[in-house]
C-alpha cells in the first residue's frame, strides 16, 4: 500500500489554531455506499444517529507532558510519555544532543532529572528527582500541542485540548473528534434512545509521527494502552445482538474495538494495530471524526472504512466549503462502512 495515494494539498490557512465553541463546529455526513455529502453542524449529530445506536468514547485524559528545562544555561524540552516507575519516565527530548546519558536536566520548579539511557529509537528514559507527582507535571508541564498547531500552548487549552468526559489520565495527545462534544448533546443523545459508552486508549506521541516509509507494510505503530470496562463490553455485545450499531467517536476508539476484537476478549491490553484498506472490520459501524494529516496513519484507517476514494472526495469537498482541518478543525460522520473493502 504506497503512501502517495493518501496525499492531498491542504493550504496552510485551513489547519485551525483554535478551536470553536464546543458543539458549533461544521459536520460533513459522507455516505460511503453512495458517495452522498451533507453538511450539518456537530450539533445536529443526535438526529443524525439513530434510537439503539450505542456512541462508544475515549475517556483519555491528556496530561500537560511537555516540560521545559535546561542543561548547562541551554534550553531543553522533555515530553513526558510513559511512567516507568521509581521516579523514571520514558520520554522524548528537543534537542537530543543536549540530553545524552548521564546529563542532568533542572526545570523551574527545582526538580532534575539525570539521562539513564538513550534508547535506539531516540526515546531517552530519565530519572525525576524528587520523582514526579500528578500535581508537580500539572504546575511545570505545558500542554501538548501537535505540530501543526504554531503557537505556544495557552492556559486555555488546559481545557480546550480535553473531552468534557476525560476521566482517565495518562494520554499526551487528544482523541480530538470529543473536543466537539457538549454534555447537552449526550443528553440529547441518551433523550433519543442512544446509548453512550466510554473506553480508554492513552494516545501516545506516536499519533503524529509521519509515515515516512514509501510503503505503509514498512511503518510501524508506536504501542497504546487500551482498557476496555466490562460494562462496555456487555453493553456493546447487546447492542450488536440486537441490531443496533456501534458508532466510534474518533479513530483511537475505532483501534481500541478493532483491536479489542483481535484480541479474543481481553479488557486490557496494548495495541500496534495499523489498520489499512483491506482490513476487515468487526465492531465498528459508523465513525465520527476529524479530518486528518495527509500520509497519515489516521487518514489511512479512515480510508479502509470509508473507501480511499471516497474520503478522499469528501476532503476535496471539505476544502471546497471552507472547513477546517486537523486537532482544532472540523468533523465528519461516515454513516457507515465501505460496500466493498478495498485492497
Amino acid at each position: 500500500m504506497l503512501v502517495d495515494l493518501f496525499d492531498y494539498a491542504l493550504p496552510a490557512d485551513r489547519i485551525a489554531q483554535e478551536p470553536r465553541p464546543r458543539g458549533s463546529s461544521k459536520l460533513l455526513v459522507l455516505d460511503p455506499g453512495t458517495r452522498g455529502i451533507a453538511h450539518r453542524t456537530v450539533a445536529d449529530l443526535p438526529s443524525l444517529l439513530r434510537p439503539g445506536d450505542l456512541v462508544v468514547r475515549n475517556d483519555a485524559r491528556v496530561m500537560p507532558a511537555r516540560l521545559h528545562g535546561s542543561r548547562g544555561g541551554r534550553s531543553i524540552e522533555i515530553f513526558l510519555l510513559e511512567e516507568e516507575g521509581g521516579g523514571a519516565w520514558t520520554c522524548l527530548a528537543r534537542p537530543g544532543r543536549r540530553a545524552k546519558t548521564g546529563d542532568i536536566v533542572e526545570f523551574s520548579g527545582g526538580e532534575r532529572a539525570r539521562i539513564r539511557e538513550v534508547r535506539e529509537d531516540g526515546k531517552r528514559v530519565a530519572e525525576f528527582d524528587p520523582p514526579l507527582t500528578p500535581e508537580r507535571i500539572a504546575v511545570i508541564g505545558h500542554v501538548p500541542l501537535p505540530p501543526y498547531i504554531r503557537r505556544k500552548d495557552d492556559p486555555r487549552d488546559r481545557d480546550w485540548y480535553q473531552t468534557v468526559y476525560a476521566r482517565a489520565d495518562g494520554a499526551v495527545a487528544a482523541p480530538t473528534a470529543g473536543l466537539h462534544f457538549t454534555p447537552a448533546i449526550f443528553a440529547e443523545m441518551e433523550a433519543r434512545g442512544i446509548g453512550v459508552a466510554d473506553l480508554t486508549l492513552l494516545v501516545g506521541a506516536g499519533t503524529f509521527r509521519p509515515v515516512s516509509a514509501a510503503d505503509a507494510a514498512d511503518h510501524v505503530m508506536d504501542a497504546e494502552r487500551v482498557r476496555i470496562p466490562a460494562e462496555t463490553a456487555a453493553r456493546i455485545r447487546e447492542t450488536r445482538s440486537r441490531g443496533g450499531r456501534v458508532v466510534a467517536i474518533g479513530t483511537t476508539v475505532t483501534r481500541a474495538l478493532e483491536s479489542w476484537a483481535l484480541e479474543e476478549d481481553r479488557l486490557a491490553f496494548s495495541t500496534r494495530l495499523f489498520v489499512t484498506p483491506g482490513f476487515r472490520f468487526r465492531l465498528v459501524d459508523a465513525l465520527v471524526t476529524n479530518f486528518h494529516l495527509p500520509r497519515s496513519t489516521l487518514l489511512m484507517l479512515v480510508s479502509a472504512f470509508a473507501g480511499r476514494e471516497a474520503v478522499l472526495a469528501a476532503y476535496a469537498e471539505a476544502l471546497r466549503e471552507g472547513y477546517s482541518f486537523y486537532s482544532y478543525g472540523d468533523a465528519m460522520l461516515i454513516t457507515g462502512r465501505a460496500p466493498t473493502p478495498e485492497t
